[in-house]
């Protein structure tokens, strides 16, 4: 039996139009292939808006996070109108919208009347897991509509974590128990399963979510579980991009990418995918395919193995926030090490990854990268608490931290490639590294640099990617 797993992303969700080219894919794709399950993002903007309703919660402000209840039934309710449903499933799925934002709301009541300083990572993670319930009901009554055994699945019941509130890790020997014996029966009897993405559960039943796009890593886990033949990823954009098209408009589509090369741009900054996803598809081999959903007729970029004797070449660069961390002495770096994993962890809810540590006889350098899944405010959280703590330990902890940026260059065969590397960086002329360093996947090369320089090195790099013809395979 042949199964494809398909994620649709919030930016592929939020119009009629989107929601008419979704339902036609699927539509299309059942027919090709024997079992088909959809896992759906909250549409595009909801995550944020709940995560702003439960920091109202936390200071009490009633009328905040009740105006942010009426304005998610509003744009739901807005949506639903201009669907081709019949008014018994209008209405059904109104009371499902209904009774979705009251627990949304019975959470955000909870939260104000708990008298902690700080928002709990447990209580957010109960408001924003209202998103993808809302669109997960939506998108089933949709292909209901249209002749096929659409299915809305809270992946509570399927995706089981730790307790890392906010960042879980799925444990994968539950989940694919719970695939088996609550996902798969579903597909034998032909219904269209349209999962939650985002949101798990522990095994106690405490809700908990899987970091911002964590959507991907749901759909990831779900293909290796199931198992899949492919997944495949529709999002608003024609596949994984050269660089961030908004910032460099001559970017260019990838048409091929290596597990190690997807997976280290997706930790290197490229918001497409969620960096913990590439890990269970490529332990499978099973391939990923980023696909537009407005042009559903061309190949996107292919995600798989690599092929045996790969030639070197750039196929992308990338820019991520980082901190570094400096002193103007050696010696053992255990001590910050150990701090910095304690704070990083308390503070985000995840292990730092220090990605460049180096020392002279005259001083010490660390950086750290600040993963996209943590939101837009948590370098500076990060960076505060990293002072705070600091300031406690001042002859031990003599540390000067900085909001930097790591530029990546990213391809094959990096560390076989000593002419390609001197090109990138003499393409960095006249911009000050602070620290560079070569990923141990040999798929990545980063240069430290600091904020204001990042636009310029990365517009450099891809000059010189684009010139030398690089991503065209």
């Amino acid at each position: 039996m042949r199964s494809l797993v398909m994620k649709f992303g919030g930016n592929a969700l939020g119009t009629v139009n989107a929601l008419s080219q979704l339902q036609g894919i699927i539509t299309r794709e059942t027919q090709r292939w024997d079992r088909v399950v959809v896992v759906v993002s909250a549409l595009d903007g909801v995550t944020d808006m709940l995560l702003e309703a439960a920091q109202l919660a936390q200071v009490d402000n009633r009328r905040g996070y009740r105006r942010i209840a009426a304005n998610l039934r509003s744009r739901h309710f807005a949506l639903v109108d201009e669907l081709p449903l019949q008014a018994p499933a209008r209405a059904t799925l109104g009371a499902d919208i209904d009774q979705l934002l009251s627990q949304m709301l019975a959470a955000c009541q909870a939260i104000a009347k708990d008298l902690r300083d700080e928002l709990l990572a447990s209580a957010s993670d109960e408001v924003v897991a209202v998103g993808e319930q809302l669109s997960a009901r939506i998108i089933a009554a949709l292909l209901r509509q249209h002749g096929l055994r659409g299915a809305a699945v809270d992946s509570r019941s399927l995706i089981i974590t730790d307790a890392v509130h906010g960042n879980a890790n799925p444990d994968l020997a539950q989940t694919a128990q719970r695939v088996q014996e609550r996902l798969l029966p579903m597909l034998q009897l032909d219904n269209v399963p349209v999962v939650t993405g985002y949101i798990g559960a522990t095994s106690a039943g405490e809700t908990t979510t899987l970091g911002r796009g964590g959507t991907d890593y749901t759909a990831s886990v779900i293909s290796a579980l199931l198992p899949a033949d492919a997944l495949w990823i529709w999002t608003n954009v024609a596949g994984m991009m050269s660089a961030d098209p908004r910032e460099l408009p001559e970017a260019r589509v990838i048409k091929r990418l290596s597990y190690d090369e997807a997976a280290d741009l997706a930790y290197f900054g490229a918001k497409l995918l969620h960096a913990r996803m590439i890990a269970p598809l490529a332990e499978r081999k099973l391939p990923l395919r980023i696909k537009h959903i407005f042009a559903p007729e061309t190949s996107g970029t292919l995600i798989a193995a690599a092929p045996e004797s790969p030639k070197p070449q750039l196929k992308a660069v990338t820019n991520v926030l980082g901190l570094s961390l400096r002193r103007s002495q050696s010696g053992s770096l255990a001590g910050v090490n150990r701090l910095v994993g304690n704070t990083v962890f308390k503070t985000l809810g995840m292990r730092s990854e220090v990605m460049i540590a180096s020392q002279s006889s005259g001083g010490s350098f660390l950086c750290l990268v600040i993963p996209t899944s943590i939101g837009i405010d948590g370098v500076d959280r990060l960076q505060r608490a990293l002072k705070a703590k600091m300031s406690e330990y001042p002859e031990k902890m003599p540390w000067q931290i900085e909001t930097v940026s790591l530029v990546t260059a990213i391809g094959s065969r990096l560390d076989n490639a000593p002419q390609l590397v001197g090109q990138v960086l003499e393409a960095l002329a006249g911009i000050e590294i602070l620290a560079l360093s070569l990923g141990a996947s040999h798929c990545s090369l980063s240069v430290v640099v600091r904020l204001a320089d990042a636009p310029q090195a990365v517009r450099q790099i891809h000059a010189l990617l684009l010139n030398s013809g690089s991503n065209s395979d």
